[in-house]
C-alpha cells in the first residue's frame, strides 16, 4: 500500500466536511501507458468522495486477461501515485473487483468509466459490485485510448499534430488498427480528441505562486508522459521547501524539428492535460518558446531553471536555448535517475507490435461478443413487455 501524503492521512475514520464520515472511493485498472484519459477518470472518481484509493494490477494478471503491458508494474504503480487526485495506491490489486476488496479498504463504492472490462473468459469484471449497488460510473474521455497511441507509434504519421487534419490514410489505419474483422465497438475505436477550456480548468490547480515560494521553470516536449518525466519532476519538486513548478511545453512543430520522425506522439493539447495531472506541477505554459528568454524569466519571476540529463539541441540559429538562465546563474541540471525516454517506449511497442495487434483484436472480439449477448438478453424482455 502506497500512501501519497496528500489528502486525508488516516482514511475513513477521519471526518469529512461537516463532521460526516469520509467517503472512500475505489478505482482499479491496468493503468498501462497512463494518459490524460486515465487521469480524467481518477479526477471524476475523486470528486465523488473524499479519499481515493487506486488498485493497480500486476504484469501477470494483465498478461493473462489482456496481453503484455507496455510498462512494468513498478513503473505503473509510480505513475498512478504521481496523479494529483490519488490519495493511495494498492499494488497487485485483483483483476476482478469484489465486495471483499471494497470492504478490505473500507471503500463505499468503486468507480469505472462507461466502457466495459472483461475477464479472459468474457465476463464483466464489475458484475459483483454492480449487483450489490456499490458501483458508480463516470464519463470516458473521448479521443484517447492506449490503442490509439500505439497506433500512432506504429504508423509513424504526423496526423495527430494539432495543426494538421487527420489524413484519410491515418483514419483508415486508426479505424482498422487491432480491430477484429467486421466489428467496430464504441470503446476500442479511435476518435479525435477535442480540447476545451473547461477541461483545462478541471485539470489546472488554479493556484498562484505565494510569497516565499521558489518558482522553478522546466521545459520540454513531455511526450507520452512517463516515469522518466515523473522521476525528473519529483526531483525538481524536492529541491526546495516551497516549490512552484512551471512546465513549458513546446509546440508540436518545435518538438518535431528537434526530435524528428513523427514526434510528438501526443499533440500539444494532450500533453498539456497529462502534465497538469501531475502532482509535482503547479502551472503549464502551453506552447512555450524553445529558448528560455529573459522575457519569460522576468514574466514568471523564475528563481531556478532545471533540465534533465538528456541532450539539449541547439536553437535554430545554433545558440544554446538555456544561455540566459546560465548567464544569470540560475540553471541547474538534474539527474532523475531514470533512463526511460519516449524513444525507448516506442521501441518496446515496435518490438511487441504483433502481440499488441493481436491483443487489440482479441480485446475487441470479446467486447463485441459481450455486447451481442447483452442485446439478446434485452430482446426477450422487450417482447415480453409488448405482449402484456
Amino acid at each position: 500500500m502506497i500512501r501519497n501524503g496528500h489528502g486525508l492521512a488516516g482514511g475513513a475514520e477521519q471526518p469529512g466536511p461537516g463532521s460526516r464520515p469520509a467517503v472512500r472511493v475505489w478505482c482499479d485498472g491496468c493503468y498501462d501507458m497512463v494518459h490524460y484519459g486515465h487521469s480524467n477518470q481518477l479526477r471524476q472518481a475523486r470528486a465523488m468522495g473524499d479519499y481515493l484509493i487506486v488498485g493497480v494490477h500486476t504484469d501477470e494478471e494483465i498478461s493473462k486477461h489482456k496481453g503484455p503491458p507496455v510498462f512494468t508494474q513498478e513503473e505503473r504503480y509510480k505513475m498512478v501515485q504521481a496523479i494529483k487526485w490519488v490519495d493511495e495506491v494498492v499494488p497487485a490489486a485483483p483483476y476482478v473487483t469484489t465486495l471483499e476488496t471494497l470492504d478490505k479498504y473500507s471503500c463505499d463504492f468503486c468507480v469505472h468509466g462507461n466502457d466495459i472490462t472483461l475477464t479472459v473468459d468474457g465476463r464483466d469484471t464489475y458484475e459483483e459490485v454492480k449487483q450489490a449497488g456499490r458501483y458508480r460510473e463516470c464519463k470516458r474521455t473521448q479521443g484517447v485510448s492506449t490503442t490509439d497511441l500505439v497506433g500512432r507509434m506504429l504508423l509513424m504519421t504526423k496526423a495527430h499534430h494539432s495543426s494538421q487534419e487527420m489524413s484519410s490514410e491515418y483514419r483508415a489505419y486508426a479505424d482498422s488498427f487491432g480491430k477484429c474483422p467486421g466489428g467496430r465497438n464504441p470503446w476500442t475505436g479511435v476518435s479525435q480528441f477535442l480540447q476545451t477550456s473547461r477541461k483545462i480548468i478541471q485539470f489546472a490547480s488554479g493556484k498562484e505562486p505565494q510569497p516565499g515560494d521558489t518558482i522553478i521553470y522546466v521545459a520540454g516536449a513531455f511526450d507520452l508522459f512517463h516515469i522518466g518525466h515523473v522521476d525528473f519532476l519529483a526531483k525538481v519538486h524536492g529541491l526546495v521547501e516551497r516549490p512552484y513548478v512551471i512546465a513549458g511545453l513546446h509546440f508540436d512543430q518545435e518538438v518535431n524539428h528537434y526530435k524528428g520522425k513523427n514526434y510528438p506522439i501526443m499533440n500539444l493539447h494532450e500533453r498539456t492535460l497529462s502534465v497538469l495531472a501531475c502532482r509535482y506541477v503547479s502551472e503549464v505554459v502551453i506552447g512555450a518558446p524553445y529558448a528560455v528568454t529573459a522575457e519569460l524569466l522576468d514574466h514568471f519571476k523564475v528563481d531556478l531553471v532545471c533540465h534533465g540529463k538528456t541532450e539539449i539541441m541547439p536553437d535554430k540559429d545554433g545558440s544554446d536555448p538555456y544561455q540566459e538562465p546560465k548567464k544569470r546563474g540560475i540553471f541547474r541540471q538534474i539527474d532523475s535517475g531514470s533512463d526511460l525516454t519516449t524513444d525507448l517506449i516506442v521501441q518496446r511497442i515496435i518490438k511487441n507490435r504483433l502481440e499488441y495487434e493481436a491483443r487489440n483484436q482479441k480485446k475487441e472480439a470479446k467486447e463485441l461478443a459481450f455486447l451481442e449477448a447483452m442485446k439478446q438478453q434485452e430482446e426477450p424482455s422487450e417482447r415480453g413487455s409488448h405482449s402484456t
